[in-house]
């Protein structure tokens, strides 16, 4: 029984099994990369060979769009996220499709090349983009630099800082380095004081949710077997920031998970890394090795009593899985959908031991807040939303790339002074904000301060704070049926409400006329019944987007 009362076959047998399952997905990785056969063809006998029936195996390898896809001896993941859609109003993926002779979610009949659609790949500010393996090709060449005609490109991050002291891009523009903070921490401080110091800097989750950090802490207690995982699971369309700072940054990353790890009195971390970013994992995974090296993990890390061991896993491909609940259902090696809360993760996290879970970019900003103290960081941003943020811009921008500003800057700032507006002088019809579930704003009504509660009273939500800038080239209908086609794909299929509704949706999307009748009643049933905020945030998503294009979408805002 879990501490719901409810019976988990899986974790009961894999606790049996000397949680083998915890390895499962790797191995069923592995196996996956090896064949050009669908899962039930392999998955069950990696199942059974860590004790585990086929089910075990199947369920997962059919679930996760790493698995489940048909893979080619060359797999080729195409990008289909807003940002990509919004560049060339999605004609790439049929260029991509017809220079490769294969159609998406297929494999070619000699199995040599397979493409796959995939909801982002972090190339949001110089989109379009595919990786071709491991390799990225972005921009409007793709078919060309797929076929070999030209040489593949993968731009980096444009990264700027606009509030003269940055806390997030410290060591990528300032150039300040890392690992300073952490070997003081665990000689001069205790986790009651590193948790006092993040308590009062007013510090929230970045990940999309706003709760306190501290709070969270505070809701687990200090058992040995405590986990504190670090969500590099940046599934929203349109947000790269945590793409940024595990790629470019990754030491700050981990000293924030050490710091954490500390407070928490845990003695065990983990980073998730979303596949879709290679070079992040890579990265992270080298960092790792890096901090064992210089004694900053370990056992007994710089001639103290602290004992913070960090290992880095490679997520399945799913956007849900992003969510905690279902986060931890996969590290565990199930299926990643979302779990009833509670029993909440503080309290029965990774096989039921106490668990946080923190965004990437909330543990960069924990060097800082230790560095200069709580008090300072308070001072920084909103009093009610304190400290700096990360806000990415996508292509479509004059001057794309991943911004640090302060809670409370104006998004129109942001848009017009930072971004330079649309390239090419063209007029912004439309502004996603957090992603196709966090809404749409009116391209000319963004006297709005990057707070939660100023975008929520715009009936969106700032989520990532990823901005992807629609012009008035693309069709209001068509970005209407991409943000139900993202829904109805990503959708776990946990909770019946979801998972029909966001299928219905799409039905009603893909009919290109105002929906008919019965269509309130689903929104208010995803609204109300929903498992998770991934359905419950749909509805909201779709009527704001309504009503940023206002007569353009006559009709569909109940």
């Amino acid at each position: 029984m879990d501490a719901g009362g409810r019976f988990d076959a899986f974790r009961a047998l894999a606790g049996r099994r000397g949680r083998a399952a915890g390895r499962l997905l790797g191995q069923l990785g592995s196996a996956r990369e090896g064949t050009t056969a669908g899962p039930e063809a392999w998955a069950p006998s990696i199942a059974r060979g860590v004790g585990l029936p086929a089910a075990a195996g199947l369920g997962p390898a059919s679930y996760y769009a790493d698995l489940a896809a048909p893979h080619g001896r060359r797999h080729v993941r195409v990008c289909a996220g807003t940002a990509c859609f919004a560049a060339r109003g999605g004609r790439h993926i049929s260029e991509v499709e017809q220079e490769l002779g294969t159609a998406c979610g297929h494999v070619s009949a000699d199995g040599a090349v397979s493409v796959q659609a995939v909801r982002c790949l972090g190339y949001c500010y110089a989109g379009p983009a595919v990786l071709d393996g491991d390799t990225p090709c972005v921009g409007r060449g793709l078919a060309g630099q797929l076929a070999g005609r030209e040489r593949p490109q993968a731009p980096r991050i444009p990264a700027a800082d606009a509030t003269g002291d940055p806390v997030l891009l410290a060591g990528i523009i300032a150039d300040q380095g890392c690992w300073q903070v952490w070997p003081r921490a665990v000689a001069a401080m205790t986790a009651d004081g590193v948790q006092a110091e993040v308590a009062a800097s007013g510090l929230r989750g970045r990940g999309g949710a706003g709760f306190p950090v501290a709070a969270k802490w505070a809701a687990v207690r200090r058992s040995e077997d405590t986990v504190v995982v670090a969500n590099g699971d940046e599934g929203d369309p349109g947000s790269f920031a945590d793409r940024l700072l595990m790629e470019t940054d990754p030491e700050r990353v981990l000293e924030g998970l050490a710091l954490a790890c500390f407070a928490c009195g845990a003695r065990q971390g983990v980073v998730l890394v979303r596949s879709e970013y290679p070079q992040a994992l890579a990265r992270m995974r080298d960092a790792v090795r890096e901090a064992y090296d210089h004694g900053h993990l370990g056992i007994g890390v710089h001639d103290s009593q602290v004992a913070v061991e960090i290992e880095v896993v490679a997520g399945a491909g799913s956007y849900v899985a992003g969510e905690e609940t279902a986060l931890i259902a996969s590290l565990e090696g199930a299926r990643g959908c979302s779990r009833p809360r509670p029993p909440y993760p503080t309290d029965h996290g990774v096989w039921d031991a106490p668990t946080v879970v923190n965004n990437v970019e909330t543990l960069a900003a924990l060097p800082w807040i230790i560095e200069h103290g709580g008090a300072a960081y308070a001072r920084r941003g909103t009093p009610e939303q304190t400290g700096t943020k990360l806000v990415c811009l996508s292509e479509r921008f004059a001057r794309p790339g991943c911004y640090e500003v302060e809670f409370g800057t104006s998004l129109r700032r942001i848009v017009t002074y930072l971004g330079g507006g649309l390239r090419d002088g063209a007029d912004l019809a439309v502004l996603q904000v957090g992603g196709p579930l966090g809404g749409f704003l009116p391209g000319g009504a963004l006297e709005v301060a990057l707070t939660d509660r100023d975008v929520a009273a715009r009936g969106a939500a700032l989520g990532h704070a990823g901005l992807v800038a629609f012009d008035e080239r693309v069709d209001p209908r068509d970005v209407m049926r991409h943000v139900w086609e993202f829904a109805a794909a990503e959708s776990c299929g946990a909770c019946s409400p979801c998972r029909v509704g966001s299928r219905r949706g799409l039905e009603f999307a893909t009919a290109g006329a105002p929906p008919a009748a019965g269509y309130e009643r689903m929104l208010q049933v995803l609204s109300e019944a929903s498992l998770c905020a991934f359905g419950r945030r749909i509805p909201p998503a779709v009527r704001s987007l309504a009503r940023a294009y206002g007569d353009r979408l006559a009709g569909w805002e109940p």
